[in-house]
């Protein structure tokens, strides 16, 4: 069993590492120009931040909409722990989703008892309560005019580009191994079985309220290291960028993927961010394009790109291997 884990860590491992070396060679050599790196790097902070949701909504079954909110907080404690106690990122981006972590504790603790659509009602006013807070913290958070002169991850004009796609994707992969890794544990059947039924898996003696409050913890805590690498990424925070429609735009990336399904949301998150910069150029048509995009994948395929299926390149890699062995012999 160690040696399995071991084989499909080195695996992905190194599939990671061949990805990361050839976006990077494309960007260098002009194949993929800056603006295109760019989407590259938001796509790949959405895709984390709609990873997060998915955990709580797509795994677990409870609707939050409030996940701007927790963006904001690790957004804008990791903007204040890298410029006033300079703090390194690799440091600051962490404490920004721990810190975000335990405001999801503190959110989930009193309401996750409850059922039906109140998480929805209460994460939606979190979101809210965050966003004004953050306006009138003015000597922290730089108020209504925001905050600005955030260090990026490099001054390197040349390589630039390079090192803050490289530090979104490394985050992205690291967060895509621990939710699989979560899902296929005892305590991500947990999570699933309550998804399903919460009754029934009560009935068979898991703990519902325990493992709600870990996956919305996690979920927080996902969310906080996206919203550290968008201040880092942007380089300045204003409140209005974490308002409710924020929180629409993860929701509409994990309900179009497939909700409880990890290769969906990289998927649609990588799609729908270049989509809405390629729209751009229709100017006002894009806000009747978009939507439309939207009420006809509901129409054709309601259970998103994916539905719950998921694409792995370690089982890919070890079938193409025993083809290879049958052959052979």
């Amino acid at each position: 069993m160690m040696n399995k884990r071991v084989k499909n860590s080195a695996i992905l491992l190194g599939i990671s590492i061949l990805i990361l070396a050839a976006v990077a060679v494309f960007i260098r050599t002009g194949v993929i120009d800056e603006y295109t790196a760019q989407i590259l790097t938001n796509a790949g902070i959405n895709v984390i931040i709609a990873l997060s949701l998915n955990l709580i909504t797509g795994f677990t079954g409870l609707l939050s909409l409030g996940q701007a909110g927790f963006m904001a907080i690790g957004a804008y404690t990791t903007a204040v722990l890298v410029m006033q106690l300079h703090l390194p990122m690799v440091v600051a981006i962490p404490a920004g989703g721990a810190v975000t972590a335990f405001f999801g504790f503190l959110i989930g603790f009193p309401t996750l008892r409850m059922r039906g659509d109140y998480l929805a009602i209460v994460t939606l006013g979190f979101g809210e309560i965050i966003r004004v807070v953050m306006i009138n913290l003015d000597k922290i958070t730089g108020g209504a005019a925001g905050l600005k002169g955030i260090p990026p991850f490099s001054e390197d004009f040349t390589w630039g580009p390079i090192i803050s796609f490289a530090w979104v994707y490394i985050f992205m992969v690291l967060i895509i191994a621990v939710i699989s890794n979560l899902i296929n544990s005892s305590p991500g059947r947990a999570i699933v079985a309550i998804r399903e039924d919460e009754i029934a898996a009560n009935s068979m003696g898991i703990n519902v309220f325990y493992y709600k409050m870990y996956a919305f913890t996690m979920s927080a805590f996902f969310a906080g290291i996206g919203g550290g690498l968008y201040a880092l990424f942007f380089g300045y925070l204003n409140p209005t960028m974490f308002n409710f429609l924020k929180s629409a735009d993860f929701l509409v990336i994990v309900v179009l993927g497939g909700m409880g399904s990890i290769t969906g949301t990289v998927i649609t998150g990588f799609i729908l961010t270049y989509l809405q910069e390629f729209l751009r150029i229709l100017q006002d048509y894009r806000l009747v394009i978009y939507p439309l995009i939207l009420i006809l994948m509901m129409l054709f395929r309601p259970a998103g790109i994916m539905g719950t299926k998921e694409l792995s390149f370690v089982k890919l890699f070890t079938r193409k291997t025993r083809v290879k062995g049958g052959v052979s012999q």
